[in-house]
């Protein structure tokens, strides 16, 4: 539903009478909550007028030593305080050791017999595309063994591709 002049007039009506913004949209009819808020933010409505609700009745304040239930006389000393929100509170479990695989051999290593080799034109899903040389030189090449399947590389070359970062991090400060 749109927003016509004369439901403007009534949203800017009913805000400035205090109503909250459920309430507006109850009233209006064919429109969101969500959409009375955009509709006040867009038109610079800021100020509220009295609240068409009770005013909240003032809290009694607590004794300092008060516990929150007479049955247990020792929960406030065994309970740990909470404070703040504490949804993403960080779990300072110690993190488990990672398993260490053996290095994969270097590349330079790894020998592709000529007749697995694959150019660009002889590439397959199920072909290793791990490139091999400089791509601008006539005898570069993708490696063109059996790929691990769902990976585009076969196990040796998914190994060197897929480290963990504290790996990859290691291996940068150990070369230079």
């Amino acid at each position: 539903m749109s927003w016509s002049d004369e439901r403007v007039e009534l949203l800017k009506k009913m805000w400035a009478d205090g109503l909250s913004a459920s309430q507006i949209a109850n009233e209006l009819g064919g429109v969101t909550r969500n959409a009375v808020i955009g509709k006040v933010h867009r038109l610079g409505l800021s100020g509220r007028g009295k609240t068409g609700a009770q005013p909240a009745k003032p809290r009694k304040p607590r004794a300092a030593g008060g516990n929150a239930s007479p049955s247990a006389p020792n929960a406030r000393s065994t309970q740990p305080r909470t404070v703040g929100a504490t949804a993403l509170k960080a779990d300072f479990a110690p993190a488990p050791k990672p398993i260490v695989e053996r290095e994969p051999a270097p590349v330079k290593d790894l020998v592709i017999p000529v007749e697995e080799r694959a150019t660009i034109l002889t590439l397959t899903e199920s072909k290793c595309k791990w490139p091999i040389g400089d791509p601008t030189s006539e005898d570069f090449y993708f490696c063109g063994k059996r790929s691990t399947p769902g990976m585009p590389y076969c196990e040796h070359h998914a190994r060197i591709a897929y480290q963990p970062v504290n790996d990859r991090r290691r291996e940068r400060r150990n070369a230079g």
